[in-house]
């Protein structure tokens, strides 16, 4: 059958490593902390501006800079009465390198599966 040919034969893919931070994982699972991060991805903004992103309160975005904040991809800054975050993605090389497997993975799955569908009429 067409599966059991593009099946790959190789050994399952391995787990997330115990050294790995969850908090990381935690954190960029949200969509709006993923936005948080591409909005001070720039550059410095004042929580009042990132606030002014969002239709939601001002504690709301407080805790999910907090959330990004304890994960290490942001830091913040007292600027006057202001606070201002910019982030520190650093800690998404750990992401980014756990991942490369996967792309390996399906890198080598397209791979067969070209292969299968140049071998069709």
């Amino acid at each position: 059958p067409l599966l059991r040919r593009l099946a790959p034969k190789v050994a399952p893919l391995p787990r997330r490593p115990p050294s790995m931070s969850i908090s990381v994982y935690h954190a960029i699972a949200d969509p709006r902390r993923r936005a948080l991060l591409e909005l001070v991805r720039e550059g410095e903004q004042p929580v009042q501006s990132l606030v002014a992103e969002f239709d939601v309160s001002f504690p709301a975005i407080s805790q999910h800079l907090a959330v990004l904040r304890n994960a290490g991809l942001v830091e913040a800054r007292q600027e006057g009465r202001s606070r201002l975050y910019r982030a520190t993605p650093a800690a998404l090389r750990e992401v980014y390198d756990w991942t490369g497997q996967y792309r390996d993975f399906w890198r080598q799955r397209f791979r067969r599966l070209n292969a299968y569908l140049d071998e069709q009429p």
